[in-house]
């Protein structure tokens, strides 16, 4: 199967092409933020990035061990982040990566604003994170492995799970 090349910042434009079960290698600048980095941001109504066409990778990190950029970062359950994330849709978030199933506002929110879902593979955390070019915390620090990172990925794997039309890969295929 070829691979799209997606480039971020993910433009609506580029969203509204990727159709579910598309391969992707994403480059470009991506976000980590997990539950709590959700929690905070909606809590607060400050978001510490440029949310318009970002891509929001679910995970938290280890340690990155001498002479590495970032420790393993494998996806972690999207579900968790399901109420937080049609608010940062509407203000122009165009991309998540994670694994799992979203809920219904999640997926009405990605049709009604052109958002994707693409899902990384869990338990490959090591192999994603030689993907992974630059890492910097830049907000929540206190967090600790679920503070709010700025990445710099090259050829980072996904697939679109649910694109920005509401299509699914169905059943098991993305658990």
């Amino acid at each position: 199967m070829e691979k799209i090349i997606v480039a971020t910042p993910l433009t609506k434009e580029c969203a509204a092409k990727l159709k579910a079960g598309d391969s992707v290698l994403i480059s470009g600048v991506i976000y980590t933020a997990r539950d709590a980095a959700h929690k905070r941001m909606i809590d607060e109504g400050k978001i510490p990035f440029d949310i318009k066409n970002a891509v929001v990778y679910y995970t938290g990190p280890t340690p990155a061990k001498p002479g590495h950029v970032i420790g393993s970062c494998g996806p972690t359950t999207s579900g968790r982040m399901d109420k937080y994330t049609p608010s940062l849709i509407k203000q122009g978030m165009t991309g998540m990566i994670g694994k799992g199933e979203r809920n219904d506002e999640v997926v009405n929110a990605m049709k009604q604003y052109t958002s994707v879902y693409f899902g990384a593979i869990g338990g490959a955390g090591a192999l994603i994170s030689k993907c992974v070019k630059s890492c910097k915390i830049i907000a929540y620090d206190d967090l600790g492995a679920e503070a709010v990172r700025k990445l710099t990925v090259k050829d980072f794997p996904a697939v679109v799970l649910i694109d920005s039309k509401g299509n699914k890969i169905t059943g098991g295929d993305y658990q």
